[in-house]
């Protein structure tokens, strides 16, 4: 199967249960379910206004209907939860179940349309649209809107917040067709913004070093005690010293156990050999030379 056949199928399937219980709990005000897959099987969650009637007298209503969701919808091993709806007026598929509850009395489609709009809004919605669409007046079929407050169509604050339902209504003249639009209160959107005319003032800095002294004071403040610590008693060592008569002994005999060191010769430089065996020579005296031009001379 394709990823593509599998999301259509299980979206068929999704709305064929919605369907087949809009009609089981029509008197219980039924707003809605959802359907999700868990590791035990199927997580099943109902929204009504009358969660009595959908769990049944001993919770017999659920049981069967845990059993006709495994076998007509194989939806394996469903748990089934109630969830009661708080303002219904918010929730549009009450108001569309409540239009054409209206429509099949008789009442007239803008009388329905217009009663059901003033509930929605002054139960705090932000916006709101009701379109009724079918043979209203004439042979020829056409729509009326009926619309208040703020209610975007485009954007992700509708894909995200935006609650849509549509019912069909079979009356004399043919179908009539029922959708709902609700945009619920406090819903945050990008393109408002709000802004401060009293702009708080930022505290004025401290010094470095105070702020180091208020971080350390914290730091203290958060380390647990530690328990005093017990001086333990040290055990006292008395020193016995020896006689002094032992001492002289054993010192003598470590000096008679050392055999003396041989020593050893002293080496002679060669020079010094020389100077012992040869006696140094007696340098002559040098004779005044006699010149001969003098002797000539005279």
């Amino acid at each position: 199967m394709s990823v593509v056949k599998h999301f259509v199928t299980e979206s068929l399937k999704k709305t064929e249960i919605d369907e087949f219980l809009r009609n089981e709990f029509e008197r219980a005000g039924y707003g809605g379910v959802d359907v999700s897959k868990t590791p035990l099987g199927a997580h099943v969650v109902i929204y009504a206004m009358r969660p009595g009637m959908v769990i049944g007298r001993g919770g017999e209503t659920i049981k069967e209907l845990a059993r006709v969701l495994e076998e007509k919808f194989q939806l394996p091993n469903p748990q089934i939860s109630v969830a009661e709806l708080e303002v219904p007026e918010f929730n549009a598929h009450v108001v569309a179940s409540r239009v054409a509850s209206a429509l099949q009395r008789g009442v007239h489609f803008r009388r329905a349309g217009f009663w059901a709009l003033t509930q929605v809004m002054n139960a705090g919605a932000l916006g709101a649209e009701i379109i009724i669409s079918g043979k209203l007046r004439t042979e020829r079929a056409r729509f009326e809107k009926f619309r208040a407050g703020y209610l975007p169509k485009s954007g992700e604050p509708p894909l995200q917040f935006l609650q849509t339902a549509a019912m069909h209504v079979q009356l004399k003249p043919g179908i009539f067709g029922v959708k709902v639009r609700i945009m619920p209160p406090n819903v945050q959107f990008p393109d408002k913004v709000e802004i401060l005319e009293n702009i708080p003032r930022m505290e004025e800095a401290k010094p470095v070093e105070e702020a180091k002294e208020e971080i350390k004071e914290e730091i203290k403040a958060a380390e647990p005690e530690k328990p005093p610590e017990v001086p333990q008693e040290t055990p006292i060592e008395v020193l016995q010293e020896p006689p002094a008569e032992k001492t002289v002994e054993k010192e003598a005999e470590k000096i008679e156990e050392k055999p003396a060191k041989p020593e050893k010769p002293k080496k002679t430089s060669k020079s010094e050999t020389k100077s012992k065996t040869k006696p140094k020579r007696e340098k002559k005296e040098k004779k005044p030379k006699s010149t001969k031009t003098a002797e000539g001379s005279s």
